[in-house]
């Protein structure tokens, strides 16, 4: 059984930094695309950054320059680093996993950003 275990939210003001962590289980991690999303009061879902089982990153316009996301296959683990960050980066971050048949949720961890 596939399961995402997301960590690493909290409370932090504008300009600070967090690092989320998302430990995946249940599968091989090496061959799987990695990815958080995030989803604000009232908004869609929008995708943040993704990393391909290459270890390729893409990253919405948004959060370019700021967010890094990485990868450890030997602990499988995602990780995004959250560098000078803003109110409206307040939202639930989601870990997510790529497979062939289907894309796999963590159950969100909360990040708000204080003005």
């Amino acid at each position: 059984q596939v399961q995402l275990v997301e960590s690493g939210g909290g409370l932090v003001q504008a300009g600070g930094s967090l690092t989320l962590f998302c430990a995946l289980s249940g599968r091989n991690f090496n061959g799987v695309d990695m990815g958080w999303s995030r989803q604000a009061p009232g908004k869609q879902r929008d995708n943040v950054a993704t990393i391909t089982s290459g270890g390729s990153t893409n990253y919405a316009d948004s959060v370019k320059g700021r967010f890094t996301i990485s990868r450890d296959n030997a602990q499988n683990t995602v990780y995004l680093q959250m560098n000078s960050l803003k109110p409206e980066d307040t939202a639930v971050y989601y870990c997510r996993a790529h497979t062939i048949l289907r894309v796999y949720w963590g159950q969100g961890t909360p990040v708000t950003v204080s003005s």
